[in-house]
């Protein structure tokens, strides 16, 4: 089975004066040195509320442009349901098993 870190980057679009102050509120939970890679994905941004990351960590693609591309629809419904504009979303990913593949 693979596994590969994907790391969305994108920035918020307009927000609302509702999305903003949540966000703020949030803004110690979504820290990137509490950040972590999951399968529901970890979302990180600072008190500019300007850009984000969200990390996913995608298993069973056969290959890195599969999980990115997975990794960028997991980032468009997420932003979807919370109503948060956005736009430039680019996905990097790292194939864990050529990290920890020992020759």
């Amino acid at each position: 089975m693979t596994t590969h870190r994907v790391t969305v980057r994108g920035r918020f679009g307009p927000l609302s004066d509702d999305a903003r102050s949540q966000l703020r509120r949030h803004l110690d939970e979504h820290d990137i040195l509490l950040s972590a890679y999951t399968a529901e994905g970890t979302l990180t941004y600072d008190h500019r509320i300007d850009f984000f990351n969200l990390r996913y960590e995608i298993t069973g693609e056969p290959d890195s442009d599969s999980a990115g591309s997975t990794g960028l629809d997991r980032a468009e419904r997420f932003l979807s349901v919370m109503g948060w504009s956005h736009r430039g979303l680019k996905a990097t990913v790292v194939d864990m098993s050529e990290v920890w593949r020992v020759d």
